[in-house]
This record gives C-alpha cells, sequence and structure tokens, in this order.
C-alpha cells in the first residue's frame, strides 16, 4: 500500500497571514485538527495545529480574560505560532514509511508534497490505522483465523490449498511476531463450509490455532471455542 492510497487529497490549507481565530474555526467546522500552511504556489511553508493552538493560547489563559485571550487570537496571525520545520512524506512511497517516520518523529501527520512542495495530501495516524484494520479485514465479513506459524516448508500454501478445496476464499493474509507466542499469521476467510467444520479440518492437518473470529455482515463477531 502507498502513501497515496489513503491520505486526504486536496485537503483545506491556509496561508500564513490568516489570523489563529479564522484557522481555529476553520478546523473546528472542518472536523481536523491540522492545517498545512502554503504560499500563494501552494508549497508549504508551515503547519497549524489544535494542539498548538491550545499550547500557545494557553500561556496567556491565566493572565488574560476569556474576552481578551479571544480578541488576541482575531489578531494574531498563524505564521506566528505555526511549525515550520515540517516533517513530510511523498505520495508514491510505502505506507509503512509514513507509520515509521510518525513512530520516529513522535508526530501524527505529515503534509504529502510533490517533487516542488506543493501540498498534494494529509496523511494522519488515523489513517494509518485504517489502512492496518483495512490490510487486516477487521471489519468484513468473513471469519479470521489466527495460525501459530513455523518454519515448514510450505506452510501458508498447505492453508490457501485447504481453504481452496472447502471453497473458502482467503480475503486477507498478514504474518506477525510477538514475544510471547512467536509468530503468528492471520488470516481472513470466507465461504459457505461452516467454521466449525473448518477448523476441523484445519486441526486434522496438524495446524494450531490460536483463535478464530466470525465477523457478520451486521458487523458482530463470535469468537471460537478451541
Amino acid at each position: 500500500m502507498y502513501v497515496k492510497d489513503h491520505m486526504t487529497r486536496e485537503p483545506v490549507t491556509i496561508t500564513k497571514d490568516v489570523k489563529i481565530s479564522k484557522a481555529v474555526d476553520i478546523m473546528s467546522k472542518g472536523h481536523f485538527h491540522r492545517l498545512p500552511i502554503v504560499d500563494d504556489s501552494g508549497k508549504l511553508v508551515g503547519l497549524v495545529t489544535g494542539g498548538l493552538v491550545t499550547e500557545k493560547s494557553g500561556a496567556n489563559a491565566t493572565s488574560l480574560s476569556i474576552y481578551e485571550l479571544n480578541y488576541l487570537l482575531s489578531k494574531t496571525k498563524v505564521e506566528d505560532i505555526m511549525l515550520t520545520d515540517v516533517k513530510t512524506i511523498k505520495e508514491n512511497v510505502f505506507i509503512e514509511e509514513a507509520a515509521q517516520k510518525m513512530i520516529d518523529e513522535g508526530i501524527s501527520v505529515l503534509p504529502v508534497i510533490d517533487d516542488e512542495n506543493h501540498v498534494v495530501g494529509i496523511i494522519t495516524e488515523k489513517d494509518i490505522f485504517q489502512a492496518f484494520t483495512d490490510v487486516l479485514g477487521y471489519k468484513h465479513q468473513g471469519t479470521r483465523f489466527v495460525f501459530q506459524c513455523d518454519d515448514t516448508p510450505g506452510f501458508f500454501v498447505g492453508i490457501a490449498r485447504l481453504l481452496a478445496e472447502n471453497d473458502a476464499n482467503m480475503e486477507a493474509f498478514a504474518v506477525y511476531h510477538t514475544k510471547e507466542r512467536g509468530t503468528e499469521c492471520v488470516v481472513k476467510a470466507t465461504g459457505a463450509i461452516s467454521v466449525e467444520n473448518m477448523v476441523t479440518i484445519l486441526k486434522d492437518a496438524g495446524y494450531k490455532l490460536n483463535d478464530v473470529t466470525q465477523t457478520t455482515k451486521f458487523g458482530t463477531t463470535k469468537t471460537f471455542d478451541l
């Protein structure tokens, strides 16, 4: 998956001469918390966030009345508080790179720019979380089988073969490593065969299942005893 597949395209942007109160109003009405700041040609020059506004205004909150604080925000430009050392990402890189960059930098948003520094999108930690659930097919109808993996040649091929032989389709697949349980793999499958029968077939073939959870078309889940 690439950044471009999950980013918000053509995000709302503002110029640095916009007043802070206006920026807050834009974020409030748009139900988002970050605003890329661009110059007249659309090139990124900064970033303002709801948290940054709160942080900067909070320093004056004890000495100013609400009226005075609102007045100050209506007169102060975003260029006076904006972040200028903004971490960015390109749209054609893997989304994992965006996730790792957020982790390394301790941030939750990355403006997406082109080769000329024009803002073409924005990706947030929420977008990363959504991509993660999409990969695992979390909200999609079907059954999630969690296997204990080993290094046996053909391990994954065998799972796919058993599913296919029983008219079940593999909708999603992922492998991850844990400290306590070692390596596990998740397979999201759909098909007419009952979950109970599929579990029996997989166990009889020698596969160890750590969890089996079914998601219905209504979004409800059911976990099966193993």
